[in-house]
């Protein structure tokens, strides 16, 4: 199994969401598919197709959301600056840019109101993992490889 590195915040935002969609969602979307079945004849009406593939889409991310909170690893406060981990602030110069581009390294999971965040399966972000402040990484792009250059690590305060 996989690690979901995530930060204390996203765990807790995922275990409210799972508690609403296996609670109040579920008991919407039934309602929802009891309401279409009494329209009559459940073959051919679309509002119980559109329920039933909701209900669908929500048991999905249950298991998603589990998924995640059964391999998470709590990542706050344990990077150490020195390289590219998850948990970390990455300041990036993108071969041609001028400009840097700093990311918080982990989880698609992650939220995060100042930084974009670098996903740790994302080829960038493979790259990255392990790197120290000026060095130079290639990366596959959609069409090409690409380089980019770590300017500095920091932890996420």
């Amino acid at each position: 199994m996989t690690e979901s590195h995530l930060s204390a915040q996203a765990v807790e935002r995922l275990r409210e969401e799972l508690a609403w969609r296996s609670g109040e969602r579920r008991r919407e979307i039934s309602l929802w598919i009891e309401r279409a079945r009494e329209l009559g004849d459940i073959s051919e009406n679309a509002d119980y197709d559109a329920a039933k593939d909701e209900q669908g889409k929500n048991e999905a991310r249950i298991r998603q959301i589990e998924q995640l909170l059964k391999t998470a690893v709590v990542i706050e406060g344990t990077s150490t600056g020195e390289v590219v981990e998850p948990g970390c602030l990455v300041e990036v110069r993108h071969e041609g840019d001028d400009e840097t581009h700093t990311y918080l390294v982990g989880s698609i999971e992650e939220r995060h109101d100042t930084y974009s965040v670098l996903t740790t399966s994302s080829p960038l972000g493979r790259a990255l993992l392990g790197a120290a402040p000026g060095t130079t990484v290639t990366y596959q792009g959609p069409r090409r490889e690409l380089t980019a250059t770590v300017v500095s690590v920091r932890p996420l305060e």
